[in-house]
């Protein structure tokens, strides 16, 4: 039986990867939250034609989470586009 030699593994150290310097990942996470910010703005707009008795604060979180998600989006830059 004949062995076949295989190259020794070596283990692989770590890269350190900045994900946030490559322009396919900030695209994608700008259009991620791009799309749930305007998904809760509609929210927020459906809760304001409705009586609903915890309309208020729901709004209120909502516009809480609008504001860091463009919060966020300003501070890595990634506010083309869109008013952001």
């Amino acid at each position: 039986m004949d062995k076949q030699t295989q190259p020794e593994a070596r283990p692989e150290q770590p890269r350190p990867v900045k994900l946030d310097h490559h322009d396919s990942v900030r695209s994608h996470v700008h259009q991620q939250i791009s799309t749930e910010v305007e998904r809760l703005e509609r929210r927020i707009e459906t809760l304001r034609l409705t009586k609903a008795p915890h309309a208020a604060i729901m709004i209120s979180t909502y516009e809480r989470m609008i504001d860091r998600k463009k919060g966020f989006l300003r501070n890595w830059n990634m506010q083309g586009g869109a008013n952001y």
